[in-house]
C-alpha cells in the first residue's frame, strides 16, 4: 500500500513535468503562429491563385474558365509585353548601379566629414525625397520638366541649349526616370551606408593610415570589403523596387510615349483592371515573380558566401 501512495505520489509530477515542458517548447511557435497566418493568407495563398488564374480565361467578372497554357503562348506574340520587359531590365540596370555607387559617395563624404550643419543640412535634404509621397514627387517633377514654359527648359532657353521634350521624346523618356529614381531612392541608401560605415573599427583605418595608406587605398582595401555585407542589401533592395517600379511612371507618362516607358506592373495593371483580362495579367506577374525570385536567391548566396573575420 506505502509503495502505491509513492507510485502515485511520484507519477503526477512527471505529468506536470511533461506538460510543462510542452508548453514551454510551444511557446515559440505561438508567438510566430499570428505572423506565420498572416504571411500564408496574404502572400502564400496569392501566389498560388495566380498561378491558377494564369492557365484560366479570368475577367474578374465572370467564373475563370480553363485554357491551359493559351496566356504564356500569347505573352510570345504580346509586343507590348516584349517592350515592357525590356524597358524594366533597361531600367533596373540603369537604376540599380548609380543609385548604389550615389549612395555609397555621398555616405562615405558625409562620414568622413563627422557631424557639420553643412554635413546634417545635406543628410536632411537627401532624405527629404525619400518620405514624400511618389505621387506628389511626379506632379513636382511634371511642373519642371513638361512644356516649354517649366522652369527647367526656361533656364534652357536662357543658356540657348535646344529644350528635349523630356517626357514625349521615346528616346530619352526613360533614362529621365531614371534620373527621377535615382534622385528619390539614393537618401534611404544612402543612410543604410551611412549605418554601414558607422560599425567599421576606427582602428582598422588608423592602422592603415600609419602604415602609409592613402585615402583611396584605405576606402578600396578596408572600407569597401567590409561594407559588403550593405552593398549586397543595397542591389538586392534597388532591383526588387526597380523591377516593381509603377507609380512613378503611371502617373508621368502611363507608358508612352507609345510603349517607350512601358513597365511589366504598369502592363499588370493596364491588363487587369483596364482590360478585364486578370488571367493574363496574372501570367505576366508570374514572369515578374520568376526575376523577382532569381534576385532573391542570388542576394541569399552571396550572403550565405560572405564570411566577414572582422565581426
Amino acid at each position: 500500500m506505502q509503495n502505491v501512495e509513492i507510485l502515485l505520489s511520484n507519477e503526477k509530477p512527471k505529468k506536470r513535468f511533461c506538460i510543462k515542458r510542452l508548453a514551454g517548447k510551444g511557446k515559440p511557435y505561438g508567438f510566430i503562429g499570428p505572423l506565420s497566418l498572416l504571411l500564408f493568407t496574404f502572400y502564400v495563398i496569392p501566389i498560388f491563385l495566380s498561378i491558377y488564374f494564369s492557365f484560366t480565361d479570368y475577367n474578374i467578372i465572370k467564373n475563370p474558365k480553363f485554357i491551359g497554357f493559351s496566356n504564356y503562348k500569347n505573352l510570345l506574340l504580346d509586343k507590348t509585353f516584349k517592350a515592357s520587359l525590356k524597358n524594366t531590365f533597361l531600367f533596373t540596370l540603369g537604376v540599380v548601379p548609380a543609385q548604389t555607387i550615389f549612395s555609397l559617395f555621398m555616405a562615405n563624404w558625409l562620414v568622413s566629414r563627422g557631424k557639420s550643419r553643412l554635413t546634417e543640412f545635406v543628410k536632411g535634404a537627401m532624405f527629404i525625397p525619400v518620405i514624400s509621397s511618389m505621387v506628389l514627387v511626379s506632379i513636382v517633377w511634371r511642373i519642371l520638366l513638361n512644356g516649354e514654359g517649366s522652369p527647367l527648359n526656361m533656364i534652357l532657353n536662357i543658356l540657348n541649349i535646344t529644350q528635349p521634350n523630356w517626357l514625349g521624346d521615346s528616346s530619352i523618356v526613360l533614362f529621365v526616370l531614371m534620373g527621377i529614381t535615382v534622385w528619390k531612392n539614393t537618401g534611404y541608401f544612402m543612410i543604410l551606408y551611412i549605418a554601414g560605415l558607422m560599425e567599421i573599427p576606427k582602428n582598422y583605418t588608423e592602422a592603415a593610415k600609419v602604415d602609409g595608406a592613402g585615402r583611396w587605398s584605405v576606402f578600396y582595401h578596408i572600407t569597401l570589403p567590409l561594407l559588403k555585407p550593405t552593398t549586397i542589401m543595397v542591389v538586392f533592395l534597388g532591383m526588387v523596387w526597380s523591377l516593381q517600379t509603377f507609380d512613378l511612371i503611371y502617373t508621368l507618362t502611363g507608358g508612352g510615349p507609345g510603349n517607350a516607358s512601358m513597365t511589366l506592373v504598369l502592363h499588370i495593371y493596364n491588363n487587369a483592371f483596364k482590360n478585364l483580362n486578370a488571367g493574363y495579367a496574372m501570367t505576366i506577374a508570374n514572369i515578374l515573380l520568376f526575376f523577382s525570385a532569381i534576385a532573391a536567391i542570388v542576394q541569399k548566396s552571396f550572403l550565405k558566401k560572405e564570411k566577414s573575420e572582422v565581426y
